[in-house]
């Protein structure tokens, strides 16, 4: 399922498990949805993160499968939490095409969106 609002990146809804680094600290969650920009997570109940902070979120998506994200929070509302991606490595990058791609079916969406990251 594919959540538009007014973005330039389609968000992804994907239930993966997940796991934010930080500060010496690691909080297990659950990945609600992503894009190439970002991530939304299910808010742990011991989270104690801050917004405008770094952190690595760690999303598996097989048990040799994983996207590493270094990012920024962006929000914190509603028990989730919000992720700016600052920077993803090329494995990971193209893992999450690959979902993109099977989620919208539609190829020259992803090109736009890959010119578009390109381009920010």
């Amino acid at each position: 399922m594919i959540e538009q609002e007014n973005r330039v990146f389609s968000r992804i809804n994907f239930d993966a498990n997940a796991s934010i680094i930080a500060e010496g600290h690691e909080w297990m969650t659950t990945l609600l949805d992503i894009s190439l920009k970002g991530a939304l997570v299910q808010q742990p109940d011991d989270w104690e993160g801050e917004i405008g902070s770094s952190a690595l979120l760690h999303i598996a998506l097989a048990e040799d499968t994983v996207i590493d994200m270094q990012a920024t929070i962006s929000h914190v509302e509603g028990g989730h939490i919000g992720f700016h991606c600052e920077h993803i490595d090329l494995e990971s990058i193209t893992h999450l095409r690959r979902i993109i791609e099977l989620n919208t079916g539609n190829e020259d969406l992803l090109h736009r969106e890959l010119s578009a990251l390109r381009g920010s």
